[in-house]
């Protein structure tokens, strides 16, 4: 088997295990905590963000707010995933929501739809800020492996839009934190040792009439892009840790702020929470917690 073939296989079923397990990646998901909204319908398909509000979150309050995307390969996975997440940053101040979209083994979805989807719940949030208790101009966007592609594509990609939403709100996000995510989708001159292992991901069915390098964050980096944090295991099998520092690399070397945070010896999806332990898991929030505050998102502590 070759490297090519040995990535999209573990790629494959690290996508299907997190659709196969209970807890954190249930779907449809068991959020009761989670005040539920509906951010977008496509033909019988409903699409609901589950937000967790900080105590005593009466608007006219104006709060920094995260939306984050789960992961699953563009084809699996659960907003369950992030709703621990979201209830530690609510607990500090934020609006944090947890957001669905199409995938294909529910939906038959591409690339493309994911990508739409992770636009329009970011302009759902802005248009509905004042709603929600939120400050339109600080809304962050989160995710792991494929939902940190679908968040890093809203920060960096323009357009990719659903054609008939009011573009005059915009769908970028100010902020980006990131877990194991895809950023390299097609070769680029200079990291050929693994863009043409990770450009195969695009053979793949989510990719069908995609143009893999539209939708590769690492191929629109510009100066501007918003502030961004990654968290990424070094021993990484499934998205190579080399990307995420090509990524940075790039980043940086615009002006912008871009921090990687590598942990030794760890794969992906490093920092779930799990019932058995989470000392990754506490210290990826810990960080979070951190960067956010720097950026006024949360208080210091």
């Amino acid at each position: 088997m070759t490297s090519i073939s040995r990535l999209l296989l573990v790629f494959y079923l690290c996508s299907l295990g997190a659709a196969a397990q209970e807890g954190p990646f249930r779907y449809p998901p068991d959020i009761p905590d989670a005040r539920v909204e509906v951010y977008k319908t496509i033909g019988d398909t409903k699409l609901n963000l589950y937000i967790f509000n900080p105590p005593n979150n009466t608007p006219p309050a104006s709060r920094a707010a995260i939306v984050f995307f789960f992961g699953g390969g563009w084809n699996y996975g659960s907003p369950t995933q992030f709703a621990t997440q979201c209830r530690r940053l609510a607990s500090l101040g934020m609006v944090a929501i947890t957001a669905d979209y199409r995938v294909l083994s529910r939906n038959n979805s591409t690339v493309a739809d994911s990508v739409r989807d992770a636009k329009s719940a970011i302009r759902y949030v802005r248009q509905n800020a004042a709603r929600l208790g939120i400050d339109p101009q600080r809304i962050a966007a989160g995710g792991g492996s494929a939902g940190g592609h679908l968040a890093a594509v809203t920060g960096i990609i323009p357009g990719l839009d659903e054609p008939a939403e009011n573009h005059q709100i915009s769908s970028r996000p100010d902020v980006l934190v990131l877990f194991n995510p895809v950023l390299v989708l097609a070769p680029t001159p200079d990291e050929e040792q693994f863009t043409q292992v990770l450009s195969a991901l695009a053979q793949r069915p989510e990719f069908k009439g995609v143009d893999s390098a539209s939708v590769s964050p690492q191929h629109h980096v510009s100066k501007g892009d918003p502030p961004t944090i990654i968290f990424h295991g070094r021993a990484d099998t499934t998205v190579p840790y080399a990307t995420a520092e090509a990524f940075t690399r790039k980043m940086q070397g615009l002006g912008n702020r871009c921090e990687l945070v590598g942990f030794d010896g760890q794969n992906h999806g490093f920092f779930n929470y799990s019932p058995s332990g989470n000392k990754y898991y506490d210290e990826t929030l810990r960080r979070t917690e951190e960067f956010l505050a720097s950026l006024g998102y949360l208080k210091s502590e």
